[in-house]
């Protein structure tokens, strides 16, 4: 199974060489491009102010972010790492969150990640797209994913469709189907190994006689001293 984290970023801005911090981070879990269900997410207090250009981006306040967690405290950075592990990181225009991403782990002494670590969904985009808008919300329209749940860019929201974005991307509707198939196939096999049947709507006519399940019955009770089984599974015909 291949796992891989989608991630997105919100920020103060676009250059954090120039002062500009992350403000919320939000990272989603799939397997097999199947989404698991776990996530991280955690807002951050950038220790700056935010900038109205930015505020009207996300709708993070200065004010909603003050107090949060740092993004050097264990509960951001360490849970971060352990979250993302060693698999690839999917983002959109991956050279801005890879950015940012570095920045913060280099403030507070930890490894950063490179390049090879990240999938770019809009270089994916590009090349089956070439020469069209292929931002996030341009993609969501095209493939026919919803947006009625997003009134400002959010990190964790825009994570999430970013999630199904990146799965039309690797297949779409094709995709679905395999992973139909296979998820069907593989109830298949485990109600093929599970020995709790059922009883038959139309039993089978026995295949041994009165004579031989008598005698049956007589090395069980006396030979073998224990019925249980028997009682358990048989007559058997």
């Amino acid at each position: 199974m291949a796992r891989e984290i989608v991630l997105d970023t919100e920020t103060t801005g676009f250059e954090p060489t120039m002062g500009h911090r992350m403000v919320e981070i939000a990272c989603l879990e799939i397997d097999d491009f199947v989404p698991t269900g776990r996530s991280f997410h955690a807002y951050i207090d950038p220790c700056r102010d935010m900038p109205s250009d930015a505020e009207r981006v996300h709708g993070l306040s200065g004010a909603f972010l003050r107090g949060k967690p740092k993004f050097e405290s264990p509960q951001v950075v360490d849970a971060f790492i352990a979250f993302i592990g060693d698999a690839p990181m999917i983002a959109h225009n991956a050279n801005f969150d890879r950015a940012f991403i570095n920045h913060e782990l280099a403030l507070c002494s930890r490894d950063v990640f490179g390049e090879s670590r990240f999938i770019d969904t809009l270089a994916l985009a590009r090349v089956r797209f070439p020469g069209m808008h292929n931002s996030l919300d341009a993609l969501c329209k095209r493939f026919k994913i919803s947006l009625a749940d997003r009134e400002k860019h959010g990190a964790l929201i825009d994570a999430r469709l970013l999630a199904e974005v990146y799965l039309e991307l690797r297949g779409g509707r094709e995709r679905r189907l395999e992973l139909t198939a296979t998820a069907a196939a593989t109830s298949a096999l485990q109600a093929a190994s599970n020995n709790d049947y059922g009883a038959r709507p139309r039993p089978l006519d026995p295949r041994s006689t009165d004579e031989e399940r008598a005698i049956h019955a007589s090395f069980i009770r006396d030979i073998v001293k224990n019925d249980e089984l028997w009682k358990k599974h048989g007559p058997f015909s």
